[in-house]
């Protein structure tokens, strides 16, 4: 079969009503299993991880490759279903989640390869899941959103099936804001008008792009984000100074020449206080003496 070949679920048939307003965008077949073999070895290496069984591994492979797809046409309605349509993507999900499964070594020793291809095949999914809405004059918002939804949708899938949150909604380098990035670009210049396959190349360079450049300067998607704290520190000095113009204008010289004299006033006080009670003490003291000498006199 040659490379050229267009995949049947990528290229979305016509249906018989006549809803599709335009052809859909073209893959060779080799490079739409290609992204099916890399989601399937990370469903099949979480599974691993969490030392779930040949069958688990299985359904998970098939969830994490196949589930973005299967989530957007579930919300679509329209057109044909990509994974019962393409005859060849869930034998391939299955083959390729049995040998992982069964020779792990082989696949975890390229891993940075498995990164590299993995973004690939989300910019990839977020191109065909967002020419899909656009094909059936879906609005641009909702091409962007199955474009996401379809990059994401699997990897989003396995987090559930494993219990835990999916990690697109946690705070990490970008992965889903490089798919939404990317599913954005594509919409726009499909809406201009562009060349479908070179809006593709430009969708699958962003998200790629916006990926390793997270990687490299460690970006973090924002988390506890709390803008009323921002404003408080960025109010211009000019306003604050605004605000207290209309407020009553405090004779500061007066008020502060009064608290001076009351407090030399009450220090003065305090040492003629002092000065009495250690005269007293010292008179005291000198009866003392005095009644002393009275009561036992010099021999």
């Amino acid at each position: 079969m040659p490379w050229t070949l267009v995949a049947p679920g990528a290229v979305l048939a016509f249906t018989a009503l006549g809803h599709t307003s335009e052809a859909p965008v073209t893959i060779p077949l080799w490079i739409e299993l290609l992204a099916v073999v890399v989601a399937s070895i990370s469903g099949a290496l979480a599974a691993r991880e969490e030392k779930l069984d040949l069958v688990g591994a299985i359904c998970l492979a098939v969830a994490c490759s196949l589930g973005g797809g299967l989530l957007r046409d579930m919300t679509l309605q329209v057109g044909n279903v990509y994974i019962l349509n393409q005859v060849y993507a869930l034998p391939t999900a299955i083959i390729t989640a049995a040998v992982t499964f069964v020779v792990p070594a082989l696949i975890e020793k390229q891993d940075r390869l498995i990164a590299v291809l993995d973004i690939f095949a989300v910019g990839l999914y977020a191109a065909t899941g967002a020419d899909k809405a656009l094909v059936y004059d879906f609005e641009p918002l909702i091409g962007v959103m199955m474009g996401f939804l379809t990059g994401v949708g699997g990897g989003m899938l396995r987090d559930i099936c494993l219990g835990r949150t999916p990690y697109i909604f946690q705070r990490s380098n970008f992965y889903a804001v490089a798919a939404i990035a990317g599913a954005t670009a594509y919409v726009l210049l499909a809406d201009a008008g562009v060349d479908k396959i070179l809006a593709m190349v430009v969708c699958v360079s962003v998200t790629m792009g916006l990926r390793f450049i997270s990687l490299r300067y460690n970006i973090m998607s924002p988390t506890e984000v709390d803008l009323s704290r921002v404003a408080s520190h960025v109010v211009p000095e000019r306003l604050r100074r605004s605000e207290s113009a209309g407020k009553p204008q405090v004779d500061r010289t007066s008020h502060t020449a009064r608290e001076l004299a009351d407090r030399r006033r009450r220090t003065l006080a305090d040492i003629e206080r002092r000065r009495n009670n250690e005269a007293q003490r010292q008179g005291r003291k000198a009866a003392r003496k005095a009644a002393r000498r009275l009561r036992w006199p010099k021999q």
